[in-house]
């Protein structure tokens, strides 16, 4: 669609090639995925060209074989300790996060991701690891807790053309949660984010 053509209607095989494109600029490193899953539900309720002009208005054509520059965030680990993991990480194809009597957050709400789908794998001995996405990614939870559990909060609002998190959880006497966080909750930390979410036990998924 040109930009001569901002004022016309636009179709459903128009908003799809645009979250097409939008995928491979996170792919590309050039959104996070908080922003690929802002500008995804814009895209979606386009209704005339000028609308996904704007979703689209700061990134370039597409270019066969990009790839992020940074180096991948592979593993993440607490021991004995509290560490955070966030801002822009890049996520490979597979990333292995370990506490060991220790406390993790990983905040993926600003990652990019190199591929369409990622498989996390986190592993807590006596400790506690919190994951942390943004509401509109696919993310899927498996896995087991032996003297300990495994939770899932807020809305699963994934979407078939999202990207894929599959988080696989193996915990021993530790805590493994996954938070999906909504794009409006912008708290001062990571336990505004709990107090809220856990407020809206109501929507989690069954």
């Amino acid at each position: 669609m040109g930009m001569d053509d901002e004022s016309m209607r636009v179709s459903d095989a128009d908003r799809e090639d645009t979250v097409a494109a939008l995928r491979e600029h996170l792919v590309a490193g050039r959104l996070t995925l908080e922003e690929f899953s802002e500008r995804v539900e814009a895209a979606l309720r386009a209704r005339f060209g000028r609308d996904l002009a704007q979703v689209r208005q700061d990134l370039p054509e597409i270019c066969a074989g990009e790839a992020g520059s940074r180096r991948p965030a592979r593993f993440s680990a607490a021991l004995l300790g509290h560490v955070v993991r966030r801002g822009r990480l890049r996520l490979p194809r597979r990333a292995f996060v370990t506490s060991v009597f220790g406390d993790l957050d990983l905040d993926l709400r600003e990652a990019t991701i190199d591929q369409r789908g990622t498989a996390v794998t986190v592993l807590a001995a006596f400790g506690n690891v919190d994951v942390y996405v943004p509401e509109g990614v696919s993310v899927d939870i498996g896995g087991t807790a032996v003297f300990g559990h495994r939770r899932d909060w807020g809305h699963d609002a994934g979407r078939p053309d999202a990207p894929a998190i599959h988080v696989r959880v193996l915990g021993l006497g530790g805590t493994i949660d996954v938070w999906r966080v909504p794009h409006d909750m912008r708290g001062s930390g990571y336990s505004d984010i709990f107090r809220e979410l856990e407020g809206r036990r109501g929507q989690l998924p069954s």
